[in-house]
C-alpha cells in the first residue's frame, strides 16, 4: 500500500477531485510535469541545438519503453501523430485488389471506420452486437473469408469496457490469409501485452489515456517482417532511411517501423508520455491490472446496490476498468457530479466511470454516494 500511496501523492487532481475519467484523460503526475520541465529547460538552454545532444535520444527512449510494454523489438515501434494518423499510414500500404473486405464492429471507436468508409475499393463489414457489450466471435468467423483484407476491431471497446481475444482474432485472419489490425488505445496502460505472442499485424496505442502521458502522440506497432516490407504511400522526412542528408533526389525507407513515421514528434508529449509510462510502470502492468479489476468490481457492487443498470462484460476476466451506467439524461448528471468534484464522462445513454490503478476505494465509494445523491437511488 505504501507504493500507492506514494503514486497518488505524484497526483495533484486526486488532491482537489475525485478523478475517475482515465479512460478519457490519464491524470497528470508530477513526474511527467519534471519530465515537461526538462523538455522547456533546455529549449530555454540550446535552442535548436538540444536536437541533437537530448530531444532526439528523448524520442528513441520513449521507443523503447513502447516496445517494453508491448513485449516487442524496438524495430517494430512507430510514433505517430495520433491513431487516425496510424491508420491512415496503415490504409495507404495495402493493396486492395482480390481481397477488399475489411471487417470491423458497431462498437468501434468511429475513426475506426472512417479510414475504410471514405475508400471506395473497400468493402466494409459492420458486424452487429446482440447485446450491446460484445460482438458475438463467430459473427467474425461467418464473416471473415478469403475476399478480406483485415479484421479491424478493438482491444478494449470504448463503448462498453469489453476485452476481445487478441489471439483469436489474429488466428482467424491468418487463417484465411488476411491480417489483423488492433485499436489498443483503452487497452494499453490497463491490460498486460505481448503484441508478438498474440499474432496481431499491427496494433495501435498513445499516451493519451491509461498511459498518463497527455495528447499529442500514438504509437504504432508493426508485425515483423511487415515493419521491414510494407511501403506506405503517405511519408515525412522521418520516414527516410538518410534522413539526415537532407538530399531531396533520394528517398529510401527506414528498415524497421520508422518508416511509418511522420513528420516532427510532438516533443512536449514525448516527455510527459516518459513520465507517465514511468509512473505505470513503477506499479507494474499486471499489478495495474489486478488493481483495476478490484475497483471496478467493487464499482459495479455499489452500482447494482444503489439500483442502477450498468452495461458490462458477462465475464468479470473481460471486464476492463471502464463501466458504463445507464440514464436518461447523462450529460446532466455528468455535469451535476462535475459541481460535487467527482469527474467522470457520458456517451449517448450512459454515464461513463473509469477508476484507475491511483484511485481508491473512497473514490469508488464516494463516487456511487454522490450519484445517488444527484440522481436518486436506481433513478433513470
Amino acid at each position: 500500500m505504501n507504493g500507492l500511496e506514494e503514486i497518488r501523492r505524484q497526483i495533484p487532481i486526486l488532491g482537489t477531485v475525485n478523478y475517475l475519467n482515465s479512460c478519457s484523460l490519464g491524470a497528470l503526475s508530477r513526474r511527467a510535469e519534471e519530465r515537461l520541465g526538462e523538455f522547456t529547460q533546455r529549449w530555454h538552454q540550446m535552442g535548436a541545438s538540444a536536437w541533437y545532444e537530448h530531444w532526439l535520444g528523448a524520442i528513441e527512449e520513449l521507443r523503447k519503453e513502447v516496445a517494453g510494454l508491448f513485449k516487442a523489438p524496438a524495430a517494430t515501434v512507430a510514433l505517430l501523430p495520433s491513431t487516425s494518423a496510424c491508420l491512415a499510414m496503415i490504409a495507404e500500404s495495402l493493396e486492395t485488389g482480390a481481397r477488399r473486405r475489411v471487417v470491423t464492429t458497431e462498437l468501434d471507436f468511429p475513426t475506426l471506420l472512417y479510414q475504410w468508409k471514405v475508400r471506395p475499393d473497400v468493402e466494409l463489414v459492420i458486424l452487429e452486437s446482440d447485446d450491446g457489450v460484445q460482438v458475438d466471435p463467430q459473427k467474425f468467423e461467418d464473416a471473415v473469408d478469403e475476399r478480406t483484407l483485415m479484421i479491424a476491431t478493438s482491444h478494449v471497446f470504448f463503448t462498453t469496457g469489453h476485452i476481445q481475444d487478441l489471439d483469436a482474432l489474429s488466428s482467424l485472419a491468418h487463417r484465411v490469409g488476411a491480417l489483423c489490425l488492433i485499436d489498443g488505445y483503452q487497452g494499453a496502460g490497463q491490460i498486460p501485452l505481448d503484441l508478438p505472442a498474440t499474432g496481431v499485424d499491427f496494433y495501435t496505442a498513445g499516451p493519451l489515456k491509461w498511459l498518463c502521458g497527455g495528447p499529442g502522440l500514438a504509437y504504432l506497432y508493426v508485425r515483423e517482417p511487415l515493419n521491414r516490407t510494407l511501403e506506405p504511400r503517405i511519408t515525412s522526412w522521418f520516414a527516410t532511411k538518410d534522413q539526415f542528408h537532407f538530399n531531396p533526389g533520394a528517398f529510401r525507407y527506414h528498415d524497421d517501423a520508422r518508416r511509418f513515421e511522420l513528420g516532427t514528434p510532438a516533443l512536449p508529449t514525448v516527455y510527459t508520455a516518459l513520465g507517465g509510462h514511468e509512473l505505470v510502470t513503477s506499479f507494474g502492468i499486471p499489478e495495474v491490472r489486478a488493481r483495476n479489476q478490484s475497483l471496478t468490481e467493487r464499482l459495479i457492487d455499489g452500482c447494482l446496490a444503489a439500483g442502477y443498470s450498468v452495461r458490462m462484460s458477462p465475464d468479470p476476466d473481460t471486464r476492463s476498468a471502464i463501466l458504463l451506467i445507464e440514464h436518461g439524461d447523462p450529460a446532466a448528471v455528468v455535469r451535476a457530479l462535475a459541481d460535487r468534484k467527482v469527474i467522470v464522462d457520458h456517451r449517448p445513454g450512459v454515464v461513463r466511470v473509469s477508476p484507475h490503478f491511483y484511485n481508491s476505494e473512497d473514490d469508488v465509494d464516494g463516487f456511487v454516494d454522490e450519484l445517488v445523491q444527484v440522481t436518486g437511488a436506481g433513478a433513470a
